[in-house]
């Protein structure tokens, strides 16, 4: 699983005009699944968001988490973040998940933070969706999730 989160003072999902989730201040998850993923790394995953301390503390340094802020997450599947673009023009999206198996993981990742405590919202699966948000720092971060645990980093070469 990919994910890009954002540090968001305010964002919204809307289809087709209507407004389908909207949060105050929290992240804003884009996520794409991949074809190998699975519900242990929805697990990780969700785990990772909701304790990643990247709130501001009184003193400005990013020390306090989702929970500390009483801070909600938006989900929007992005499955174009598992696009391959080492070859040619065009971006393969061969390791993507099956719609029907990127859709359950989605639903997983929604409930384990909804049954954690975590005002959770979402977009609508496989919609073409107009995204609005207003980033705080700007602070964003990609979480990548392969075999249940969190690959290191990578700074742009």
């Amino acid at each position: 699983m990919r994910a890009v989160v954002q540090r968001v003072s305010r964002a919204e999902v809307r289809v087709a005009g209507e407004v389908v989730g909207a949060i105050d201040r929290g992240f804003l998850l884009l996520v794409a699944v991949a074809g190998r993923d699975s519900v242990e790394d929805v697990t990780v995953l969700a785990d990772k968001v909701r304790n990643m301390r990247v709130f501001p503390d009184s003193g400005g340094r990013m020390n306090r988490s989702l929970g500390d802020v009483d801070g909600s997450v938006l989900i929007v599947s992005q499955f174009t973040l598992a696009a391959d673009l080492r070859r040619g023009r065009r971006p393969s999206f061969s390791d993507a998940a099956d719609p029907e198996v990127a859709a359950g993981l989605l639903d997983a990742l929604v409930d384990h933070l909804r049954s954690s405590g975590v005002r959770t919202e979402t977009g609508r699966f496989g919609a073409m969706m107009e995204v609005e948000l207003v980033n705080d720092g700007p602070v964003t971060f990609v979480v990548d999730v392969i075999d249940g645990a969190i690959l290191p980093g990578q700074p742009p070469e």
